[in-house]
């Protein structure tokens, strides 16, 4: 079952690929979807004064449980409605979130980033593709194929208006580790709370698919993502 990633794409750390576009250093960051926080802490470790919003109360508690790295704050709230000034923020960072916001909404998720980032400020989408043995290990789950593609939709109607504009598009491969499954389960559910329910029906299934598509390093659970980043400036 174990199914290796062509290496169509070259393989990049995502931290890797955010901090060569944006300057971290003073910046004042938006991370919008932020679940436990890993990334603001990350952004902060670099220097941005990082905000994290998320629209489920647990994650924002577990993001707050943390040790605070440096300049970093967290709220809950929705994407298509911030509850921030316009032109507060440098840049805003939607990694792996756009495509759980629903399909209505996220014209109106990307037209608020717009309204919080500064004119010629950046907004940074990182989103997977409906491929690659990370993706394959979730389908017992759920298939994002759909709404993978909506999200991508979404951000090409968003170019196309008056808004922002691209600046590039960059796709690479990046590793996803894991200690065990039981954190693999604890990451699809941290996504979506809602497929508590469906992971604890397939728990067999995707335990199965976890082992299948795994790859081993270091005692870890080794997958590959394909990942599509696009780079936007505020107009």
């Amino acid at each position: 079952m174990n199914e290796q990633t062509s290496q169509i794409f070259p393989r990049r750390t995502n931290i890797d690929v955010l901090v060569e576009n944006l300057s971290l250093e003073g910046l004042k960051v938006l991370d919008i979807g932020c679940g436990n926080g890993a990334l603001v802490r990350a952004l902060a470790k670099r220097g941005a004064a990082a905000t994290g919003l998320d629209p489920s109360e647990n994650e924002v508690e577990k993001a707050r449980a943390e040790d605070s790295v440096r300049d970093e704050s967290y709220m809950t709230g929705g994407a298509e409605a911030l509850p921030f000034p316009d032109d507060g923020f440098d840049a805003a960072v939607f990694f792996n979130s756009l495509h759980h916001i629903p399909a209505e909404l996220m014209a109106d998720a990307l037209k608020e980033a717009a309204r919080v980032v500064k004119t010629e400020g950046l907004i940074y989408i990182a989103e997977p593709l409906a491929q690659g043995p990370h993706f394959r290990a979730m389908l017992p789950v759920e298939d994002e194929t759909v709404v993978r593609a909506q999200a991508y939709d979404a951000l090409r109607a968003f170019t196309a208006s008056q808004y922002a504009h691209e600046l590039r598009e960059i796709v690479y491969e990046a590793p996803v580790l894991y200690p065990d499954f039981e954190a693999f389960k604890n990451k699809i559910v941290a996504a979506d709370e809602k497929r508590q329910a469906r992971v604890e029906q397939a728990e067999a299934d995707l335990k199965a698919a976890f082992e299948g598509y795994a790859e081993h390093e270091e005692g870890q659970y080794l997958f590959t993502q394909p990942m599509r980043v696009n780079l936007l400036q505020v107009d």
